[in-house]
């Protein structure tokens, strides 16, 4: 079937002009191509392939070497007077689930038992020497895998040391990662690898949406003829990324051009040196691509809007982005070089059809203020008055003289009862700041798991230490397999060197690692929650958590309950930037409906269960205990439901008198349960230590 014509891409400018830098120049480091669901960002990185010049290889070299310049060290050398062959530039994707065997190859199996022979079987990485190498959902796929691509993507070779086999051989490829910021952030370290990033979105203008849906409806309709329509316009484009290498050792980078590189670079506070060096290469491809012959202001300007944005996250719940006001004055201060716009005499070249350059976003507003600092649009909240204060000893207010208890065993205020305030009405919801994040304490699923790999309960996982072997077929244990097959080589007739192999002899690893988990966070956003300020240092705690649940790669859900009812204010997701964008404008105020919070908790358990039974929950419980809508007897049976999961209870209880509500939930949950000072781990580094050897 034809592929989407590359030409036939409807706006995607930036996105465009990135893919044709890596094309012109690969050494510019691969784009991450960030974007909404549904966005064309697979349609386009499909296309590229079809653009790139055919590739001469050594014939029969499943490396791909070069027959002008084979590599003297490639397994499949040496490549004396090989046959040259010519075959298009393959485009290589990485599925998600890919494990490290299939990435970098390993040893092969079948000959090494059979044979005696050690003999390396390739992986994706040597396919996609010279090629394109495109990794989608790359925020999906594990960090050891995407630390492995972007080594070899960086030194232009990988590297196999293992099972007794070292291989060494060239790949150099244009990598091209796609992700869904929704479904979860890459690492800072990890965004930092990627040379350039392009930011997509649907266009909201609807004739520019109509014109989509056209031209995909009439691709659908006639995949070939489509594509014999755009076939000039992408035979144009490829044209020009040949002519464009061509020229790019010729492109002067004057000294000019390279302080302003660093200058940017200084500015903008970027860590280390990859970023200048990227906005160096991508510069000379983008004047090779416009046919000049030395690096102008302008291809300067366009380098930082796409390898900057992405490398400005200080912090997991920044957002990427880039203020191009401030990069226009930094241009303006060290623009005045010397840029004479071609410097070779007799320059005739035509000029490439090179995409639009989009006009300049709006400036991304950036955020100055430290991870969790105090930033409020509301006027603070007042000091409570210790005379009239519901949670204080309220000496200044008189107490009524009936008063209407509540039935027995309810888990209610009895602060706010004898002052007659049930606290802050549910129609006048309140919002407040979260206090500054901090490292929490280690909290684990007990036992071990086999869930999605990650940095928090013990699992068996596809990396870690081997614990042992077991029947399979997915990476095969050599020592366990041999000893399987040895009792049995008499009884099956072996005669020669090689063992005789059967199917049920096969072992598998089983290895030992760490899981990531969904931690559901279950918070007390009432009226109660709110007085004293104690939604601020809520806020704090359940931040510094999301904070450490994205470094343990988990899944977050949160689950607020306030007034009269619960809601799911994030389904379970790997974005825990959402959970802190909820958590930031999370309102408080009304009473206090406990049950209905765990209630709703346990339903959001039930459904992620059926969608990924192997990852196993976490619940945290942010609450004082009160129950203040619905009785206790309601709270502890919904509490019953969540006695399969792991759970942690986060008494938010204050004041000098404590009715210990929190505890008698916990008991009912069988959790731990912690109070909300002591969950700083810097203050409880031996009961860490404690939990760390569990």
């Amino acid at each position: 079937m034809n592929t989407y014509p590359f030409s036939a891409v409807a706006g995607l400018e930036d996105l465009k002009l990135a893919l044709l830098i890596n094309a012109v120049s690969p050494s510019v480091g691969g784009v991450l191509v960030r974007g909404e669901k549904g966005t064309a960002k697979s349609t386009i990185v499909r296309a590229l392939a079809g653009l790139l010049p055919a590739v001469s290889t050594v014939a029969g070299c499943r490396f791909s070497c070069d027959p002008d310049a084979p590599d003297p060290e490639c397994p499949d050398g040496p490549h004396d007077e090989a046959e040259r062959q010519e075959r298009p530039a393959r485009l290589v994707e990485l599925p998600v689930g890919a494990s490290e065997d299939r990435l970098v190859g390993s040893l092969d199996i079948e000959r090494a038992l059979t044979e005696g022979v050690r003999a390396y079987q390739p992986g994706l990485l040597a396919a996609a020497h010279r090629g394109v190498l495109y990794v989608d959902e790359v925020n999906l796929l594990h960090d050891h895998l995407v630390d492995l691509l972007l080594d070899a993507a960086a030194m232009g070779q990988s590297y196999v040391e293992r099972e007794g086999v070292s291989v060494r051989h060239a790949s150099r490829f244009l990598l091209v990662g796609t992700m869904n910021p929704e479904e979860g952030e890459l690492r800072p370290q990890l965004l930092d690898r990627f040379g350039l990033t392009a930011e997509v979105a649907a266009t909201r203008d609807p004739d520019e949406r109509a014109e989509v849906v056209r031209r995909r409806l009439a691709y659908e309709a006639d995949p070939g003829g489509f594509a014999a329509d755009w076939s000039r316009a992408d035979a144009e484009l490829a044209w020009h990324i040949r002519a464009a290498r061509d020229r790019l050792p010729g492109v002067v980078l004057s000294d000019g051009a390279l302080r302003q590189i660093t200058a940017v670079c200084a500015e903008f506070e970027v860590d280390g040196l990859r970023a200048d060096l990227v906005m160096a290469r991508a510069a000379i491809a983008l004047a090779a691509w416009h046919d000049r012959g030395a690096v102008t202001p302008a291809d300067v300007r366009l380098a930082a809007r796409l390898a900057l944005p992405h490398r400005r996250r200080r912090d997991p719940f920044d957002a990427p982005g880039l203020d191009e006001d401030r990069l226009d004055d930094v241009l303006d201060r060290t623009g005045d070089y010397d840029t004479e716009e071609d410097p070779r005499p007799g320059s005739t070249r035509p000029k490439p059809p090179s995409p639009p350059v989009p006009e300049p976003r709006p400036p991304v507003e950036e955020d100055d203020s430290e991870a969790g600092a105090e930033v409020t649009t509301e006027d603070p909240e007042p000091e409570p008055d210790p005379d009239t204060d519901p949670d204080g000893p309220g000496s200044g207010t008189p107490v009524p003289d009936a008063v209407d208890l509540p039935a027995e065993g309810a888990l209610v205020d009895i602060g706010q009862a004898l002052s007659g305030n049930a606290g802050p009405r549910p129609d006048r919801p309140t919002t407040s700041p979260a206090d500054a994040a901090y490292r929490p304490r280690l909290f684990v699923v007990p036992g071990i798991g086999e869930g999605a790999p990650g940095r928090r309960s013990r699992a068996r996982t596809p990396y870690g230490r081997t614990t042992g072997a077991r029947p399979g077929f997915r990476t095969v244990h050599l020592a366990g397999t041999l000893f399987a097959a040895a009792p049995h080589q008499r009884s099956r007739g072996r005669s020669g060197p090689g063992l005789v192999i059967r199917a049920d002899d096969i072992r598998e690893p089983v290895r030992e690692g760490r899981e990531g988990n969904l931690v559901l966070f279950v918070v007390d956003a009432s009226g109660s929650m709110a007085a004293r300020q104690r939604m601020r240092a809520v806020k704090g705690a359940v931040l510094s958590l999301l904070l450490d649940a994205y470094q343990r790669r988990d899944k977050v859900g949160l689950v607020t309950f306030r007034g009269g009812s619960a809601e799911t204010a994030l389904p379970p997701t790997s974005s825990v930037e959402a959970g802190a964008r909820r958590l930031e404008d999370l309102p408080t105020g009304g009473r206090t409906p406990l049950a209905a919070g765990l209630l709703r908790a346990a339903g959001v358990l039930r459904a992620e269960h059926l969608r990924d039974p192997a990852r196993r929950p976490l619940v945290v419980v942010v609450t004082d205990g009160r129950a203040t809508h619905g009785s206790v007897d309601d709270a502890l049976r919904a509490a019953a439901l969540l006695r399969e999961a792991t759970s942690v209870v986060v008494d938010c209880e204050s004041g000098p008198v404590r009715l210990g509500l929190a505890a008698r939930l916990a008991e009912r949950l069988g959790a731990e349960i912690v109070r909300l000072e002591d969950l700083p781990a810097d203050g409880l580094a031996g009961v860490v230590r404690d939990r760390r050897v569990a």
